[in-house]
Formats: structure tokens, C-alpha cells, sequence
């Protein structure tokens, strides 16, 4: 069967999937954890917001370092199937915690970042992720 010239062009994009989820899904998370991480005292007062939903006030600090050191890490394409499962379990508490209280809309998005986490987790980086150059990929 003869093959169309539009499927020889589609078959080289797939490498482009993995970048285009880690772009989309790094973005969303360093715009995220910016505001937890970067403006003065934003990690402590993250902190008490985890601690009123029943949990330890260090994992506010950790849950904020993921969305926010997460997202640069994937936008570099490194260490990308790490970040994105430490992502995905991130999204699963919030999930749990937060956007199961919330609506339809919080429920689709965190479900959503959670698909495109373990997306990268099993298919890595993708087209130029800096895991390719180091050899980590």
C-alpha cells in the first residue's frame, strides 16, 4: 500500500510531542509555583494553607519546590521523567485535598496536568530536552 506524503511528514513529529508537553506542562507549573515560591514569605504562608488542609507544614515547602524548581527543570528538559513524576504526584494530593472541593473546572485541570505529567514520565523530554545532551534521556 502506497504511503501519502502527508503521513512521511506526520511520522517525524513525534519527538515535537514530548517538547511541546514539557513546555505547556513547565510553563503551567512555574507560573504556578511562582507565586509560592518567589515573593517574600510566600513559601511560609503556602505552608499554613497545607497545614489547614490536614497536612505537614515542611510538605508546603516541598509541594511548592516541585510546582515551581519542577516546572524550570522541565522547561530545560532535564531531569525531565523525574520532575514530571514528582509533578504528577504533586497534582494527585492537590487533587485529593483541594480540587475535589472545588468544581468541575479545578477537578479538569489538575486531572488534566496530571495526564501530561505521566505523559513525560513515559515518554521523556522529547526534541531538544537537555536530557538527550547529558545522555540521561
Amino acid at each position: 500500500m502506497a504511503r501519502s506524503s502527508s503521513s512521511g511528514s506526520l511520522s517525524s513529529l513525534p519527538p515535537c510531542g514530548g517538547l511541546i508537553l514539557r513546555l505547556g506542562l513547565g510553563a503551567c507549573m512555574v507560573w504556578h509555583g511562582y507565586s509560592k515560591v518567589v515573593p517574600d514569605h510566600a513559601m511560609d504562608h503556602f505552608a499554613h494553607y497545607v497545614v489547614s488542609l490536614g497536612m505537614p507544614y515542611w510538605l508546603g515547602y516541598i509541594s511548592a519546590l516541585i510546582e515551581f524548581v519542577g516546572g524550570i527543570l522541565l522547561l530545560l528538559g532535564l531531569v525531565t521523567r523525574v520532575a514530571a513524576f514528582l509533578i504528577a504526584a504533586n497534582m494527585a494530593v492537590a487533587f485529593v485535598k483541594v480540587a475535589m472541593h472545588n468544581g468541575a473546572d479545578a477537578r479538569q485541570l489538575v486531572l488534566l496536568l496530571i495526564a501530561m505529567a505521566l505523559a513525560l514520565v513515559c515518554i521523556g523530554g522529547g526534541a531538544y530536552a537537555l536530557d538527550r545532551k547529558i545522555g540521561f534521556a
